[in-house]
């Protein structure tokens, strides 16, 4: 029997040592890719509508890196926000949670009141940290570069971030990190070295073709190029730092432009944003996705790539998982920005979009200080509507009330100037919208219904006067104070 077994070890104790090496070469391997979970890199511009950007189509905008960006990843052209102004969509956006389901649907509310979130619902960097991963708000990324450690979240939350940098974490540990740039949000800022030429801007047909208008446009176009330049410094560093090739970059905005029907409203300036990730490896560089997709599925996206179970309750959706049902619709809100009490809420298919106000007697234009200030075209439209120089579709949005409904054939309307509500020919896809809106209010249990206190309103209407009613009446005379008014 000895005999044998030696016999054995000899014929085939050569194979039998190489598919040890193969097992244990396999375990180790196995051990240094835990150890090599994938980094998680947001960069968010604020205000930043997906038509600014080169890639999807804007010749003006000036956006090499970028356009890079998406030609090694992937671009994403349906990508909408649950909301068109910052704080609740960065709500909704840091827990993968409509803003509206959680109570963080009014714009800066909860900021004296220390309002905690539900208790079955967690800011996205609480999983992050209990995955191993460090959390980083980015101060500066260079020496030379600055970022807003913005959170800017309707709700009060204990050290949601680790760290100011990724190489303050631990050897090998993977991190998710934020940077966000305030570039687009007003106010805007000249390129020196890519100048537009604001007779060349292509303004929509809601705005008036005036000089004023043109150049706001244009200095608009300049600071996203100024954007791109500083999205090139960050990315220069995850090369130098030798981050690259494990780490994921997404690239997305907060919201919408900060322009007339964009920031504050739910047509589609608002709410429509740019979406590029690369995941060398992963992701098929040069690829295209036309799905519907809400700015909550980011969250949820997010901690798959880490290996992180998604909590039953999270409403974002993990996009990049091909197994994952579609979205047929996204849904938005607006609640009160600042002063200005507002009820709106909308759905969207892929042709069409519904909207409903609950608060119609109050107009689109209805007094919002900041709006008035930093926008010069709400300015312009006041004007030329005393002076009766706007048409008919710049005239719609300076009617006295807002109609109760609103439906649009995306497709054909893409401005969202020709309000079918009333038309018979859609009555069955106004009612049907109607009720999607409907179910999803129910389901979400949205709080638009819940009203908020009387003292913070008078405090936000206060707070806005103070700083913006010197600058009006600079602007438009104490005769004209009383026309915006």
């Amino acid at each position: 029997m000895n005999n044998f077994l030696v016999s054995c070890f000899k014929k085939y104790g050569i194979i039998l040592l190489f598919l040890s090496f193969l097992l244990l070469t396999s375990c180790t391997n196995k051990s240094e890719n835990e150890n090599q979970r994938p980094n998680i890199l947001w960069i968010i511009g604020e205000d930043l509508s997906q038509s600014e950007v080169g890639c999807y189509g804007n010749e003006l905008a000036y956006t090499p890196t970028i356009n890079k960006l998406a030609d090694e990843g992937i671009r994403f052209t349906n990508m909408f926000t649950t909301s068109s102004v910052c704080s609740p969509a960065r709500s909704a956006l840091m827990t993968g949670m409509y803003q509206t389901s959680i109570g963080a649907h009014n714009h800066r509310s909860h900021r004296p009141d220390g309002y905690e979130l539900p208790k079955d619902v967690k800011v996205l960097t609480d999983y992050f940290r209990d995955a191993g991963y460090f959390n980083v708000n980015f101060t500066n990324v260079t020496p030379e570069l600055s970022a807003k450690n913005k959170t800017d979240w309707n709700f009060s939350e204990q050290d949601p971030f680790d760290g100011r940098d990724w190489n303050q974490r631990k050897e090998g540990q993977p991190f998710f990190a934020q940077i966000n740039f305030p570039e687009t949000h007003r106010d805007f800022v000249k390129n020196e070295k890519h100048p537009i030429d604001p007779d060349l801007v292509k303004l929509p047909p809601y705005y008036p073709n005036h000089k004023i208008a043109r150049e706001d446009w244009a200095l608009y176009l300049e600071t996203v190029s100024v954007l791109d330049e500083k999205i090139n410094i960050v990315l220069k560093r995850l090369e130098e730092d030798g981050l690259a090739e494990n780490t994921v970059v997404f690239f997305f905005a907060d919201h919408g432009r900060a322009m007339v029907r964009g920031k504050q409203w739910l047509y589609d300036p608002g709410l429509h944003i740019p979406l590029i990730i690369r995941w060398p490896g992963n992701i098929k560089p040069g690829s295209l996705n036309n799905d519907l997709l809400s700015q909550i599925d980011i969250a949820a996206a997010s901690l798959r790539i880490a290996g992180i179970e998604l909590p039953d309750n999270m409403q974002g959706q993990d996009f990049l998982d091909p197994s994952t049902p579609k979205r047929e619709y996204i849904f938005a809100a607006r609640d009160r920005c600042d002063e200005t009490v507002d009820f709106v809420r909308a759905v969207r298919d892929r042709e069409f979009k519904y909207i409903r106000n609950f608060i119609p007697e109050r107009p689109y234009t209805q007094l919002n200080r900041y709006k008035e200030t930093e926008y010069p075209v709400m300015r312009l439209l006041r004007r030329l509507h005393k002076q009766g120089k706007l048409n008919t579709d710049q005239e719609k949005f300076m009617a006295e009330r807002k109609p109760d409904e609103e439906l649009y054939d995306i497709k054909v309307d893409p401005f969202e100037l020709n309000n079918l509500a009333s038309n018979s020919e859609y009555k069955e896809k106004l009612i049907s919208m109607r009720g999607v809106l409907d179910k999803w209010m129910e389901k979400t249990k949205d709080q638009g219904n819940v009203k908020e206190w009387t003292v913070v309103i008078d405090y936000y209407e206060e707070l806005m006067k103070s700083r913006y009613d010197e600058r009006l009446k600079k602007i438009y005379s104490d005769e004209g104070m009383k026309y915006i008014y």
